[in-house]
């Protein structure tokens, strides 16, 4: 039998060689399994042989209880964990190094479902009106336009290089999660701001540093980290006089639901946020239902009772 910690080591290189995925998954993976691991060892089980599905059910409840040392998980936390469990159980059996899958019929628990944060078009708006021209403007500028007019994650922004920004097609390569790479379209406002900081502002920033290919550089020439560019969408956010939280995801938001509410096909916005699943996207549909709710009891003559 295979000890629980090699099959860990096999399975964690596995996502990461073969399945591509990201510094962030691994890590959270690597986290979550070292929870299952010391839950196993606290049951004397040393190989995954040995497990049985009550005792991967028992590592929920563990997870979703918590105890005197490790504080209870949300149910969001306890699926994310459950799921590299499971994970860790259907490759060592389909792999051959147990003989059946413990975790199979093990299902996480389902986390509540809750909307994305939208801001309404008119708090965009000013939020992307920057003043000024100075050189740091212009590129805050571009890289909130940019932001709202692809959908980007901050992430997917800052991460772009100038080879990836093709004016003459209005389309910009976005490099998304786990190696997953989309082309999507740009807006004339976003192009024209891009252009403004890549002529007027970017050289100089550049000039500072090693001749990164990134398209947006701090002040010393490198390339923006997304601790600088969430710094940028919050300090625009505070300008503009908006209230509600502004998170690095919300322009993101913004952008999904306007285009869901002016019509856009749901698949089409799929793709377009880079979604491998549509119901993910389904989820800002439920805003869109209360924006036709609300037309529909001011606009329709038998919507209210007497």
């Amino acid at each position: 039998m295979v000890a629980v910690d090699a099959v860990v080591r096999s399975y964690l290189d596995h996502l990461g060689v073969e399945r591509g995925s990201s510094t962030n998954t691994l890590r959270s993976y690597r986290r979550d399994l070292d929870r299952y691991t010391t839950f196993l060892g606290e049951q004397g089980i040393s190989a995954l042989d040995e497990v049985t599905e009550d005792q991967v059910s028992g590592f929920l409840v563990r997870l979703r209880e918590g105890t005197p040392e490790q504080p209870p998980l949300a149910a969001s936390s306890a699926a994310r964990a459950v799921v590299a469990v499971r994970g860790l159980h259907r490759f060592a059996f389909l792999d051959g190094l147990c003989e059946r899958d413990a975790a199979r019929e093990v299902r996480p628990p389902a986390p509540p479902r809750k909307l994305p944060k939208a801001l309404p078009v008119d708090d965009v708006l000013r939020l992307l009106d920057l003043p000024g021209d100075e050189p740091v403007v212009l590129r805050d500028r571009a890289l909130l336009e940019v932001l709202y007019s692809t959908g980007a994650r901050i992430s997917e922004a800052v991460g772009c290089d100038i080879d990836d920004v093709h004016g003459s097609e209005r389309t910009i390569l976005l490099r998304g999660k786990g190696g997953k790479d989309r082309i999507v379209p740009i807006g004339m406002p976003a192009l024209e701001a891009m252009d403004a900081y890549l002529v007027r502002a970017r050289p100089g920033f550049a000039a500072k540093g090693r001749g990164t290919g990134a398209v947006f550089l701090n002040q010393r020439g490198g390339r923006l980290s997304r601790q600088s560019a969430w710094q940028v969408l919050r300090t625009a956010a505070e300008r503009a006089g908006i209230r509600v939280p502004v998170s690095p995801h919300t322009l993101r938001h913004s952008f999904a639901t306007h285009l869901l509410e002016g019509g856009a096909d749901v698949r089409v916005v799929q793709e377009l946020l880079g979604h491998a699943s549509v119901t993910t996207t389904q989820v800002y549909t439920l805003l869109t239902v209360n924006v036709l709710r609300e037309v529909y009891a001011t606009a329709h003559p038998r919507a209210r009772g007497r």
